[in-house]
């Protein structure tokens, strides 16, 4: 079952939807410097895009993190096994990993509802069928929102011990202010006791950090630059996609892999959902994606300002990755 809380076939909510995309554009570009927030990326192309970076050799998070779940997913298990659980994961993608660990509950007669919360309805359906492919009859359904409104609706009066999956280094993409309000408003969402595994992409060579972000292929390229697409897609943009370049490099003082889409040549571009002219000088940048780099202690005092306490720190071979179990303390 899906869940569609955009509802896009109501004119009402697509148009507000459009209006917040075209709000959010309007705000970044006349910004200095100038940005589109990188949620923006993840349209029914951009998604299908992000499946193709997961593969790449380059691109060193997907298997660092599977290897995470393949060697110590039963040590997740340990601490979820007991009474019935909302299983919630916010961006599951194709759900590969989290199979490893659904597969284990089911081994083990865990009783659990599944439920993943993404804004690609194409995606979650997808991932529905696989799943039902894989284990027949299990308890699963998706909600097509944004995270937090997503599972603000699925448990406001819910009772059930939560656990709530957000892997991937998803959250590197927020600022450290944001990281903070999105931290603390699951928080205010969750119950004492409930549950919270987080991925965090640790600092390394930076070398390979900057190649995972700039791949011999092009499809971090691709992916960027669906962003000028789907403005004038979904917007009625005139973006000249080609008189731009992809960039992205390591900012050593803020601990970021930074993306921008640079501005070959002194152009403009007209966007009709907010009726305005853009200009951009040579080589001047928009700023597409910012992807943040954990040390130890950034992932200590994120959980400790926010209200967690964490359980266990699960590590690749390499140490290049972990995922990062909190519990959710509201005690007096």
């Amino acid at each position: 079952m899906l869940h569609d809380l955009l509802r896009s076939e109501d004119p009402t909510e697509a148009s507000r939807l459009t209006e917040a995309f075209a709000l959010d554009v309007l705000m970044g570009l006349s910004s200095a410097p100038k940005h589109i927030p990188s949620k923006y990326f993840y349209d029914d192309i951009g998604s299908r895009l992000f499946e193709r970076i997961m593969g790449l050799p380059e691109y060193y998070l997907t298997g660092c993190e599977r290897e995470v779940f393949e060697r110590q997913h039963q040590r997740v298990v340990e601490e979820l096994s007991g009474e019935p659980l909302l299983l919630v994961e916010l961006g599951p993608g194709n759900g590969v990993k989290t199979r490893l660990l659904l597969r284990a509950l089911c081994e083990r007669s865990q009783p659990f509802r599944y439920v993943p919360i993404d804004i690609s309805k194409s995606a979650l359906s997808a991932l529905l069928d696989s799943l039902e492919t894989a284990f027949p009859g299990i308890e699963a359904e998706g909600i097509a929102a944004d995270y937090l409104s997503g599972l603000r609706w699925l448990t406001r009066g819910a009772d059930t011990r939560t656990v709530v999956l957000f892997l991937g280094s998803n959250l590197g993409n927020f600022s450290g202010a944001e990281s903070l309000v999105f931290l603390k408003s699951l928080w205010n969402m969750l119950k004492d006791g409930d549950l919270v595994l987080i991925g965090f992409d640790l600092r390394k060579d930076l070398d390979v950090m900057r190649r995972a972000y700039d791949d011999s292929e092009g499809a971090t390229r691709d992916f960027n630059l669906n962003l000028l697409h789907r403005i004038n897609r979904d917007l009625g943009g005139d973006f000249d996609v080609d008189g731009f370049r992809f960039y992205s490099t390591f900012d050593v003082h803020g601990g970021s892999i930074t993306s921008y889409l640079v501005s070959r040549a002194e152009q403009s571009a007209y966007i009709e959902a907010i009726g305005r002219r853009f200009h951009f000088g040579p080589w001047e940048p928009i700023r597409t994606e910012l992807s943040y780099k954990y040390l130890e202690s950034d992932i200590e005092r994120l959980a400790e300002e926010t209200g967690y306490t964490i359980v266990a720190r699960l590590y690749d071979a390499r140490r290049y990755f972990t995922d990062s179990l909190w519990r959710v303390c509201k005690g007096e």
